[in-house]
């Protein structure tokens, strides 16, 4: 695994130090409202985000 994280990585690490673990669920949210209104590439890139935000939790990062 690269030591390097990706843009959205960084994005979904300072969220989840700023917010905590319940921004993935509020990402998932954000994505099916997104979807909703017919904004898929929108909803497509706050998955990603939910995703890697929530990689960066499992592997112990952003936690206080």
């Amino acid at each position: 695994m690269s030591l390097r994280r990706t843009h959205v990585e960084n994005i979904a690490l300072k969220m989840i130090e700023r917010v905590g673990i319940a921004v993935i669920w509020k990402l998932h949210l954000m994505a099916a409202k997104a979807h909703r209104e017919g904004s898929k590439a929108s909803a497509a890139a706050i998955i990603e985000i939910a995703d890697a935000a929530e990689g960066e939790w499992r592997r112990g990062n952003g936690r206080a």
